[in-house]
């Protein structure tokens, strides 16, 4: 039986530091019976440019993504804000022009591995066992442009042994921010601070997110202050036991 193939989008954050996320991603996907397809060619989603008000590079660095993207197969990725600045500015970006159709579809047809895992398994179990106890950091972008947070629930829901401890007051920055790190170090820090020291007065073993930005964002603090916690993927945290037993 052919397997559906699926196109990949590798985000520059795991791309150029925490690519096991990136291998994990594609291995799920097979787990799941889909065939992910890689364009060598594929950069940035131009993001950062955006944010930071570099609309004309940002213009053309989409453009190039849309081409790297031409065909009509789904894209997966494993990055909500990659996603969600898509879904929710290629539009804008791209209004009344030759892209304007093509920018259209692509947004319609990108998704993050979590709402591609809730919606071609619905129940979403996927047999993952992670016996810790895990604080969810929901990404800004995940929660304001994505509305993507009933969905990785569910996920961690069905992980066999994983004790969810966030409570009602979770919500916050971890102070990444696109780009923000860099121009607002001092918040920027006191955010991430805050967000870790969250999670460990609520006895959390593993920060886990939607997002390796903002993952990396945490973990550097983590290190700079010698804190007894680690940071992982979903995607790396739902393939944890299947890694151990390749090594």
């Amino acid at each position: 039986m052919l397997k559906k193939e699926v196109n990949i989008f590798i985000p520059c954050c795991v791309d150029q530091f925490c690519p096991q996320v990136g291998f994990d991603m594609i291995n799920l996907l097979r787990l799941m019976g889909f065939e992910p397809s890689y364009n060598r060619e594929q950069t940035c989603c131009g993001r950062v440019l955006y944010d930071n008000g570099n609309w004309k590079e940002a213009k053309s660095v989409g453009e190039k993504f849309i081409n790297d993207f031409s065909d009509n197969k789904t894209i997966v990725t494993c990055s909500v804000s990659c996603v969600a600045y898509i879904k929710n500015n290629f539009l804008n970006l791209f209004h009344n022009t030759s892209f304007h159709n093509s920018s259209k579809s692509l947004s319609e047809r990108i998704m993050d591995i979590s709402e591609f895992i809730h919606t071609n398994k619905t129940d979403c179990e996927l047999g993952a066992e992670f016996p810790h106890k895990v604080f969810l950091h929901h990404n800004c972008h995940s929660l304001r442009e994505y509305d993507l947070r009933a969905e990785v629930l569910l996920i961690l829901s069905k992980v066999r042994g994983l004790t969810l401890v966030n409570d009602n007051n979770c919500e916050f920055c971890c102070g990444y921010g696109s780009g923000f790190y860099l121009y607002n170090e001092p918040v920027s820090q006191e955010l991430a601070g805050l967000k870790v020291k969250k999670a460990l007065s609520l006895g959390a073993e593993y920060i886990t997110s939607t997002d390796a930005s903002c993952l990396l964002q945490m973990e550097q603090y983590i290190k700079k202050n010698n804190l007894d916690i680690k940071t992982i993927h979903l995607v790396s945290l739902l393939m944890n036991s299947r890694n151990e037993v390749n090594e």
